[in-house]
């Protein structure tokens, strides 16, 4: 099969499209060294079922599915509690394992969920685009930072997969959402996905404009996964009381931070890593309703796999960038 992988790191530049062996459904798996094929959100149809598997309704042989990229063991006090995503042996999909930049990929049948039965269908680039985000975001919010109706929500880099499903699901749940974005251009979108308030992190200062926004008040809730350039700022446009929730760094993971932020003003700082299994069924289920929507901001053939990363590194998307095989 084809695949978009690398074999050694790099920039966009280590990425080819190369033909690889087509991974066959088996009842175990293995770790895969260099060359590597990456890629965690996959949407697609089943094309081979392994020994003794008995999906889902709707996620059989030759059904459109979603994947939920986290991949647990099953049987530890975590997993069957519905908390996979603590599992000790919590991997992702393209991350520890072969993933889907790829023609075929192999995952366990509890992976999958059938693709919604939509007014108006989703198609499979805005299939692929649901779940590390809306999965991360839902758990930030909902289980992490238990958001409440009428707080206001700060949402850094707005124009990112996190920031998109971010200010749709704080929408969801009533809240006031500002926006930060590089560009008046993504501001703009923003607020057409229901941001109240937008911030251009380029031309003004987010803490300033966030007291000034919310009358010296802050955010209730931070969602942060800039990491080094923005957390300081995270922790001080945050109300008194307050929740600071992260769930990356993509600028770096070791912020300058005056602690005494934190403990006079008695903030939470949250971490939040991807969310239980469950929740993708949640989320695909309001995708069907039109409460939600992915957000797809180009859809490029596998070959153009190093052209999407540049696109990713210039920071000129708004959403995410899916590959089709």
């Amino acid at each position: 099969m084809r695949a978009a992988l690398f074999r050694r790191h790099g920039g966009p530049e280590v990425l080819e499209v190369a033909e690889v062996p087509t991974p066959e459904p088996g009842p175990g798996e293995v770790q895969v060294p260099l060359p590597h094929v990456s890629g965690g959100d996959v949407a697609g149809v089943v094309s081979a079922l392994g020994a003794g598997v008995k999906p889902l309704p709707g996620a059989g042989e030759g059904e459109r599915v979603v994947v939920n990229p986290g991949l647990s063991c099953g049987r530890c006090a975590a997993c069957l509690d519905g908390r996979d995503n603590f599992c000790p042996d919590y991997r992702m999909l393209g991350e520890q394992t072969w993933g889907g930049l790829a023609e075929y990929v192999v995952v366990p049948a509890a992976n999958l969920v059938a693709a919604p039965r939509a007014r108006v269908p989703l198609d499979d680039a805005q299939l692929a685009s649901i779940p590390t985000t809306f999965m991360t975001v839902w758990q930030m919010l909902v289980d992490r930072a238990q958001i409440r109706q009428g707080e206001t929500v700060l949402v850094l880099a707005a124009g990112s997969g996190v920031g998109t499903a971010a200010i749709q699901i704080a929408k969801l749940w009533g809240a006031r959402v500002i926006a930060t974005a590089s560009t008046d251009e993504k501001l703009a979108a923003a607020r057409a996905l229901g941001a109240d308030e937008g911030i251009n992190h380029a031309t003004a200062d987010i803490v300033a404009e966030v007291k000034r926004l919310t009358g010296r008040h802050g955010a209730d809730i931070v969602v942060d996964h800039v990491g080094t350039p923005t957390f300081g700022k995270s922790i001080v446009a945050c109300a008194k009381g307050g929740r600071v929730v992260v769930c990356g760094a993509t600028g770096g993971h070791e912020p300058v931070l005056n602690l005494r932020h934190i403990f006079w003003r008695q903030l939470s700082v949250l971490g939040s890593t991807m969310a239980s299994k469950s929740r993708l069924h949640t989320l695909v289920d309001l995708m069907a309703a039109g409460r939600l929507r992915p957000v797809v901001d180009k859809a490029l053939p596998l070959n153009d796999v190093q052209d999407a990363h540049r696109r990713l590194e210039s920071r000129a998307v708004f959403g995410k960038v899916v590959l089709l095989p």
